[in-house]
């Protein structure tokens, strides 16, 4: 082997491992700036590192949370849509379409996208949650009770589930149990549920 074939072997591994360190260090930055809400410096590093490698999952997935950022919920589905193409087993980002379509009032397909992501990963606190606050919009609220009972399974001292539960409660007219779910939400720490309650339970 000649050194003119030595150097040219020895640029191609170069270049291949500078062209994989940028596009994860585009992503660091991004969610360095995420982190302090420089919402559209983020979006800029990400669609560098998209730009650099176009089935980078991560990226697509950051760069729609940082479009929700900027209120941008069309633009972020597009960004979960592909980042979803690339990876279809991921909750997390089933998840947050969800949301994205919640803000769309898009109720149905939120709920859609919560159930895959619960049926990828069935504990999934947040994904039982806000389905149960998109049933509350549709005015189901023996489902939107349902799913927030799921999450205190998963979590007993989630304070704010137990006042959702309990308001959605006191509005199928369940006074007794509602009033209970706030008193708990009150012992937990919410000075909110206090001022309910003392509105709607006594």
């Amino acid at each position: 082997m000649t050194s003119h074939s030595i150097l040219l072997i020895f640029f191609l591994l170069f270049a291949s491992v500078g062209y994989c360190q940028t596009a994860l260090e585009y992503n660091e930055k991004g969610k360095a700036k995420l982190d302090i809400e420089d919402f559209r410096g983020s979006i800029s590093d990400f669609t560098k590192s998209i730009e650099i490698d176009q089935n980078n999952e991560e990226a697509y997935f950051m760069r729609g949370i940082s479009k929700r950022g900027l209120e941008d919920e069309r633009g972020a589905i597009i960004d979960f849509n592909k980042a979803l193409e690339i990876n279809s087993k991921n909750a997390v980002t089933y998840y947050s379409r969800g949301n994205s379509k919640f803000g769309l009032r898009d109720y149905y397909g939120a709920i859609a996208d919560f159930n895959k992501a619960l049926k990828i990963d069935p504990k999934y606190a947040e994904a039982y949650r806000i389905r149960g606050n998109v049933k509350v919009a549709l005015q189901d609220f023996r489902g939107a009770i349902s799913d927030y009972t799921e999450v205190i399974q998963i979590d007993p001292d989630y304070t704010d589930v137990y006042l959702a539960r309990g308001f959605t409660k006191l509005r199928l007219g369940q006074k007794e149990s509602g009033c209970q779910d706030l008193s708990k939400a009150g012992e937990l720490g919410s000075e909110k549920a206090y001022e309910l309650i003392k509105k709607l339970c006594n």
